[in-house]
């Protein structure tokens, strides 16, 4: 369902730490994901929601929140034509695409379009 928050990414200098605490609160299971250029371990919170922990870096001081769409393009030319800011879409090879944004007050969100074809 287009909209619906699907995705958060928490950064950490801990990984570990983190990984403890969300797992403490909430039980949380994560798993390390193969793949990544950076340390990032996933939890799955229901069919269709989900989260990570990840290694901290200058660019990811706070959590990202991901919003599933029907069409990554489409919803890049919509931020961008609202006056926000939005990378082109990339790949997650068998899983989907997603487009990291800011809306018009800066604020760091994503958009996720699941499509197991993604190369």
């Amino acid at each position: 369902m287009a909209g619906q928050m699907v995705h958060v990414e928490i950064p950490a200098a801990d990984t570990a730490q983190a990984r403890a605490f969300w797992s403490g609160l909430f039980g949380w299971q994560f798993q390390a994901f193969e793949g990544s250029s950076t340390e990032y371990h996933m939890a799955r919170f229901s069919d269709t929601q989900g989260g990570a922990i990840h290694q901290r870096d200058e660019s990811t001081s706070s959590p990202r929140v991901y919003f599933d769409v029907d069409d990554a393009n489409a919803a890049v030319a919509k931020v961008k034509e609202l006056g926000g800011q939005a990378s082109d879409p990339m790949p997650v090879p068998g899983m989907g695409w997603f487009a990291t944004c800011k809306d018009t007050e800066e604020n760091d969100f994503g958009l996720w379009q699941t499509d197991a074809s993604a190369a």
